[in-house]
């Protein structure tokens, strides 16, 4: 199991993800827990112009969860929010194994595809995505 869902792509964005700081002024910052495992992730955020402009996180937990937060942080700056919430939704909707999942937008979603066949490390790679959520909430609240 640990080859399989600890492969290089996702070592190497951990890595990359251990870089990562808090912000020192965000506008929205969250912290979520996963009580089941342990993993715990901080997401701090800015704005400016409708798009997310800066992205902090510490995360104390696996490599699953460290990856996801680093792609978070290289990718969402110069998102959208309703954009962040769709890379959110679908990403949990193809470690799901739904059908209809769409195609991931961020090449680095890919990584994560092992997860399906282990539902309970599920949560240790969408647990930063929910963390970007609430703070999107905070900031710009889903119109629907």
């Amino acid at each position: 199991m640990k080859d399989e869902l600890y492969h290089q792509a996702i070592l190497e964005l951990a890595k990359r993800g251990r870089q990562a700081s808090r912000l020192e002024a965000p506008q929205a910052s969250v912290t979520v827990d996963n009580p089941l495992c342990g993993d715990r992730v901080t997401l701090d955020l800015t704005m400016a112009d409708g798009r997310v402009r800066e992205v902090g996180h510490r995360v104390r937990g696996c490599l699953l969860c460290q990856a996801a937060a680093a792609a978070i942080g290289e990718r969402a700056p110069g998102e959208t929010p309703a954009a962040l919430r769709a890379v959110a939704r679908d990403l949990g909707a193809a470690i799901a194994g739904a059908p209809e999942a769409a195609p991931m937008p961020w090449p680095e979603l890919a990584a994560f595809a092992p997860v399906h066949a282990h539902k309970s490390r599920h949560e240790c790679v969408l647990l930063p995505f929910a963390a970007l959520t609430q703070a999107l909430d905070q900031v710009a609240p889903d119109p629907r």
